[in-house]
């Protein structure tokens, strides 16, 4: 159920606060909280289209081609046929 703040509230209580808000505030100050609060909610929804369109793209994108596997690993010992050449005492 998609509800909205609005819809919960009735006329009453958005009239009381509406007061309240212009008590605290200042009828100057209403203005620029109301232009500071669109702007909140404007950058908000685009920061979340953002992202829902981010999860769409990595969604439908096609799967990549996976990475070549690893060659196995070599013995990189060294097998010596020729005498260390240690002094014998």
């Amino acid at each position: 159920m998609n509800l909205s703040l609005f819809s919960m509230l009735g006329s009453t209580e958005i009239l009381v606060i509406a007061v309240v808000v212009l008590v605290l505030f200042g009828a100057k100050k209403v203005p620029e909280l109301m232009k500071g609060v669109g702007t909140g909610i404007k950058e908000f929804k685009k920061a979340s289209r953002d992202v829902q369109d981010e999860l769409e793209r990595a969604v439908n994108e096609p799967p990549s081609t996976p990475p070549p596997a690893p060659k196995p690993a070599q013995d990189t010992v060294s097998h010596s046929s020729t005498p260390s050449s240690t002094p014998h005492a």
